[in-house]
């Protein structure tokens, strides 16, 4: 049996009204805009500043928002997801079927789909792309876990593939709708890890990659003969586009400048302090609640000092989260719980996250943590201090670093390029780490916390790894939210999430830009985009 209505039921049930909120503020907050042509123009090219270098342009690898909306114009997905309703729709597959409570899933794929190499794009293509990405391990840190308990891959014709799990796997339907489980021709598959990062890409989306120059620019132009778009877009055929350039400018004056200027068309890095000032010279502001995993800090329980659950546990009540307000986007919210209001089965848990220094105070002096002379903590000749590497626009943190330091805990920030923090993030060595992860699915918290998998806490198996366990098996909405809930709760109570901020994707584009919009991960697909003519 179609499996389609049952998932959307499961999902809507879970999607809470908040899904709509972060665009429903970017339209009312957009000034008066100019009157929008009312045919699509074809042709030019769409100039997007971005603030950070991609690092890897491969989407089956990469895990940050500039490299992953890059990703998004090489490939096409299994599935879609409508932004509003949280359904899964038709894309490659034009119908699917589970069986074998959630461990069998069948895809019936359209006919007559390539990739831009002109190979064939079939069953044994997203037989060799799934299981190059599990061979990927760790470094495909989105992907990999998404195919966790992956058994086998059948694939009876050119037009019909079977996946089988180990287990029940309710999140795999969502996850095929990513472009981290998108597809890629035989010559990138085999083409090694490094080479598919720094460009070696022939996908099946409306776009092909024509350059990438670290820290300067990624060029793609478009897919000729390109047909097969997803169920949800505007247009049938070619992307309308020629071309698209992504410029990598780290100042956010001078994207602001260029902007204003016409020299971009679109800014996917608005500052907070930009956007009244954007809003006054008439541009466009698009913002959306990214959902998935807010920003948090994860201690690392290897490390000695973050293995201790007090100091943790006062990590979390020493901040004060409604006050990092004044630094944040009018778009941004203070987290309410590891996850963003956005995703599906959120809950709030602001209880679980009140602000209290005086406990956070008591519980270091009773394990023996005692103010210096610089007013911070110290035990047995070793200071409470540690280090967060980090290369994100968040000058929250920097206010966060001011109120842990009230309750005698010194922490020190080092901003660096994203692939230094990557490779120290991978290293595993940091006691520390901080990040957010966008994905519209409550699962995103087993792809980082899962003791079998990432295990951003460095911890041992506990009650929290059943939790989520259970939480991919089941489509009953109920349980999931229970079971969601509930490892959000143990999470928070045992130090391994302390959340600070919900992210909001803000963009800023020219009033010639047109059809550009978030989807359902507040990440953007360019097919239907447009240019009219800059006035």
């Amino acid at each position: 049996m179609l499996q389609r209505n049952k998932y959307r039921k499961a999902l809507l049930t879970a999607v809470i009204a908040a899904t709509l909120v972060g665009c429903d503020q970017a339209a009312s907050s957009s000034t008066a805009a100019s009157q929008t042509p009312s045919t699509p123009q074809q042709g030019g090219k769409l100039l997007i500043a971005i603030d950070t270098d991609p690092n890897c342009l491969d989407p089956q690898q990469a895990g940050n928002n500039n490299s992953l909306n890059i990703g998004r114009q090489l490939t096409d997905s299994l599935t879609d997801q409508d932004s509003q309703s949280g359904e899964i729709v038709p894309w490659l597959a034009t119908k699917w079927q589970i069986e074998d409570d959630n461990r069998r899933f069948t895809f019936t794929l359209r006919d007559g789909v390539s990739f831009s190499d002109g190979s064939a794009f079939n069953a044994q293509s997203v037989k060799e792309n799934f299981e190059a990405i599990v061979k990927l391990g760790a470094r495909s840190s989105l992907a990999s876990t998404y195919l966790k308990g992956l058994k086998q891959i059948d694939t009876p014709d050119d037009h019909t593939v079977v996946v089988i799990f180990e287990q029940p796997n309710a999140q795999f339907l969502q996850a095929t709708s990513t472009m981290s489980l998108g597809f890629f021709s035989p010559a990138t598959v085999s083409a090694s890890a490094e080479a598919r990062c720094q460009g070696s890409l022939v996908g099946s989306g409306p776009f092909v990659l024509k350059q990438f120059v670290h820290n300067q620019k990624v060029e793609l132009t478009r897919r000729d003969g390109y047909q097969w778009p997803s169920s949800l877009a505007a247009h049938q055929g070619e992307s309308y586009l020629d071309a698209v350039e992504y410029r990598v400018i780290p100042e956010s004056g001078v994207r602001f400048g260029s902007l204003i200027s016409g020299q971009l068309d679109v800014n996917v890095g608005v500052t907070p302090q930009d956007e009244s000032l954007l809003l006054a010279k008439n541009i466009k502001l698009l913002a959306r609640t990214n959902p998935g995993l807010v920003y948090s800090l994860f201690p690392n329980q290897s490390t000695p000092l973050m293995a201790s659950l007090p100091v943790r546990q006062a990590l979390n009540l020493a901040i004060d989260r409604p006050a990092l307000k004044p630094v944040l986007s009018r778009y941004q919210a203070s987290a309410t719980s590891v996850l963003a209001k956005t995703t599906p089965l959120y809950q709030d848990r602001s209880s679980e996250l009140k602000y209290d220094p005086q406990a956070a105070e008591k519980l270091l002096e009773d394990n023996g943590w005692k103010k210096d002379a610089d007013g911070f903590r110290s035990k047995d000749g070793q200071r409470l201090s540690f280090r967060i590497s980090y290369w994100q626009n968040a000058p929250f943190i920097e206010l966060v670093q001011q109120q842990v330091k009230k309750v005698g805990i010194d922490l020190q920030l080092e901003k660096a390029p994203i692939s230094q923090v990557v490779a120290r993030q991978a290293s595993g060595s940091l006691p520390v780490d901080f990040y957010n992860l966008t994905r519209s699915d409550p699962d995103v918290l087993r792809t980082v916390f899962d003791a079998g998998g990432r295990n951003v806490n460095h911890r041992q198996p506990s009650e929290v790894d059943r939790l989520l366990l259970q939480s991919s098996q089941t489509l009953d909405s109920s349980a999931r939210q229970k079971y969601v809930t509930g490892a959000a709760d143990l999470l928070i109570a045992e130090g391994n999430a302390i959340p600070l901020v919900e992210l909001a994707t803000v963009i800023a584009t020219g009033q010639n830009v047109h059809g550009f919009h978030f989807d359902a991960s507040s990440r953007f697909q360019l097919y239907d985009t447009w240019l009219s003519a800059k006035e």
